[in-house]
C-alpha cells in the first residue's frame, strides 16, 4: 500500500510541479491619457496622487427615502438574481475544472458464494461437493491524466478567470441597477414638481378665462379674448393629463426596477433643488481610477482566460499521459480479508501521441491566439469606453451649474413678465395676446427649470455609473 501511495503521491507532485506552456500575462497599458480632460466645459480637477476617497452609494446618495429604495432593488431586482445566479454557476464550473487536476479515487466491495457438485450420471449419488467464498475491498484510480504541459491547469485557470470576470460583471449589474434606481426616483421626482407646475398654471388660466369672460359680459372685452383664455385652460389641461399618466408610469417603472411596490413613504415629494444626491466631486480624480471600473476589470479577467486558452491550444501538441492504479484487500475468508496476505496492488500507464491531424492542433492555436487578440482589444475598448463616459459626464458637470442658474434667472424674469403684461392688459395698455405670449414662455421657463435641477441631480448619477459606482480604492 506503501508503494502504490508513493507512487500515486509521486505522479500528482509532478503533474503540479509541470511546466505550463501558456503566455507569461503583462497587463496592456491603458490607451488613454493618463489625466481626465480639461478646459472650459469641464470642472476643475485638482492634481491627485492616485488615492481617492472611498464612496459607496450609501455616501453618493444622502436622501433616506432613496437609500431604502435602492436597498430594496438590490435585495429583490430579479435581473439581479438572475446574475447573481449566473455567477454561482461559474464558480461551480471553476470547481469542476479544477478538480480534473486530481486524481479521481474509487471504491468498491464485493462477495461471492459459489457451490459446485458432483453426480453419477447412473446412480444419482453424490461422489464430492464443494462451496467457495470470495471477498474483496479495494480502492482505484481510473485512467488520471498527467499535466505534465499545463493543460488541467490552465484550463482550470481560463475557468477561474470566467469565474471572477462573471463576478465583476454582478458589480456592473449592481451599479447600473442603483443608477437606475437613482434615476427613475429622481424622474418621479421632478415629475412631481412638473405636474404641480401644470396644475398652477391651469388653476391661473382658469382665472384668466373668468376675468376675460366677465369683461365680455360687461362691454369691455371681446369674444377672440375668451377664445383665446379658453385655448389656454385647455392646453393647462391636456399638461395636467400628461403629467398625471408621466408620473404614473413613473412609479411603475420605480416599481419594476425596486422588485415590488415602493410604498408612499418612500417616494418623493419633490425633486426641489435636487440635492438628494452629492453636489460636488472629490479632487484628485484621474484617469487610472477607470481601471478600478468592474466593467473593464471584467474586460482583463476574459483576457486572463483567453491567455490561459492557448497554454491549453499548445499542450495538445505533446503526448497524454495516463496512469490507472489499482490496490485493495481479496480474500476467500471474511475473516481473513484484512490480513496482511490479502493485500493486493497494480498500476499501469498510458501515452498517447496525434501523429496526424491535418492541421487541427494548429489551427486551435491559432484560433486561441486570435481569440487573445480579440479579448484584448475589448479589454482595451472597455477602457476607452470609460474614460469617453467619464468625460462626457464631466463635460455635463462642468456647465450644469451655468445653464441652472441661467435657467432660473429666466424662470424669474418671465414670471415677472408675466405679471406686468397681465397688468398692463387689465389697465387697458395692452391686448390680451401680450400677457397670453407672456404667460406661455412663464410656463415653458418654469418646467425648463424643472427639467435643469433633474439634469443636474442625474448627471451626478450618471457620474457614480462612470466612476464604476462611485470612488473606490
Amino acid at each position: 500500500m506503501t508503494r502504490v501511495g508513493s507512487i500515486l503521491t509521486a505522479a500528482s507532485l509532478l503533474a503540479l510541479s509541470a511546466c505550463n506552456l501558456a503566455p507569461t500575462y503583462v497587463q496592456p497599458a491603458a490607451p488613454v491619457p493618463p489625466a481626465l480632460p480639461q478646459g472650459a466645459a469641464y470642472p476643475a480637477l485638482a492634481p491627485g496622487d492616485g488615492a481617492v476617497e472611498q464612496m459607496g452609494w450609501q455616501a453618493f446618495f444622502t436622501d433616506a427615502r432613496l437609500k431604502s429604495v435602492i436597498a430594496q432593488a438590490l435585495a429583490e431586482n430579479r435581473d439581479l438574481r438572475a446574475t447573481v445566479a449566473n455567477v454561482e454557476r461559474a464558480r461551480a464550473l471553476y470547481r469542476v475544472q479544477r478538480a480534473g487536476q486530481f486524481p479521481t479515487i474509487g471504491a468498491s466491495a464485493g462477495a461471492g458464494v459459489t457451490h459446485n457438485s458432483t453426480a453419477s450420471a447412473s446412480t444419482g449419488s453424490n461422489f464430492g461437493s464443494g462451496t467457495t467464498e470470495s471477498y474483496t475491498a479495494s480502492a482505484n484510480v481510473s485512467a488520471f491524466e498527467l499535466d505534465l504541459f499545463g493543460k488541467r491547469r490552465n484550463l482550470a485557470r481560463a475557468a477561474f478567470e470566467s469565474y471572477l470576470a462573471s463576478d465583476e460583471g454582478r458589480k456592473s449589474a449592481q451599479i447600473a441597477l442603483v443608477a437606475e434606481v437613482a434615476n427613475a426616483w429622481l424622474t418621479y421626482a421632478a415629475t412631481t414638481d412638473a405636474l404641480a407646475v401644470a396644475r398652477e398654471t391651469l388653476a391661473s388660466q382658469e382665472q384668466s378665462l373668468r376675468v376675460n369672460t366677465r369683461r365680455e359680459a360687461n362691454g369691455v372685452g371681446t369674444g377672440l379674448d375668451v377664445a383665446q383664455a379658453q385655448t389656454q385652460v385647455d392646453s393647462a389641461r391636456a399638461a395636467v393629463a400628461d403629467y398625471a399618466t408621466d408620473l404614473a408610469q413613473a412609479k411603475n417603472a420605480l416599481d419594476l426596477l425596486a422588485g415590488a411596490p415602493v410604498t408612499a413613504d418612500n417616494l418623493p415629494t419633490t425633486l426641489g433643488a435636487g440635492d438628494q444626491v452629492l453636489t460636488s466631486l472629490p479632487v484628485g480624480l484621474e484617469s487610472a481610477v477607470l481601471l478600478r471600473r468592474p466593467d473593464v476589470v471584467q474586460a482583463e479577467h476574459l483576457l486572463k482566460a483567453a491567455n490561459a486558452d492557448i497554454g491549453v491550444a499548445r499542450a495538445a501538441f505533446f503526448p497524454s499521459i495516463s496512469l490507472t492504479g489499482l490496490l485493495g484487500l481479496a480474500s476467500q475468508s471474511l475473516s481473513s480479508l484484512f490480513s496482511g496476505d490479502a493485500f493486493r496492488w497494480s498500476a499501469s500507464g498510458t501515452a498517447s501521441q496525434t501523429l496526424f491531424d491535418f492541421g487541427g492542433n494548429a489551427a486551435n492555436l491559432a484560433a486561441s491566439k486570435a481569440a487573445r487578440d480579440a479579448a484584448l482589444a475589448r479589454y482595451e475598448g472597455a477602457i476607452q469606453a470609460a474614460f469617453r463616459d467619464v468625460a462626457d459626464a464631466l463635460a455635463r458637470r462642468g456647465t450644469i451649474d451655468a445653464k441652472l442658474a441661467a435657467q432660473a434667472s429666466l424662470a424669474d424674469n418671465a414670471a415677472k413678465a408675466a405679471r406686468i403684461s397681465q397688468s398692463r392688459f387689465a389697465n387697458g395698455v395692452a391686448s390680451y395676446l401680450e400677457p397670453l405670449d407672456a404667460q406661455r414662455t412663464a410656463y415653458s421657463a418654469r418646467q425648463a427649470l424643472v427639467a435643469a435641477r433633474l439634469a443636474r441631480a442625474s448627471n451626478m448619477v450618471e457620474l457614480y455609473r462612470s466612476l464604476g459606482g462611485g470612488l473606490t480604492p
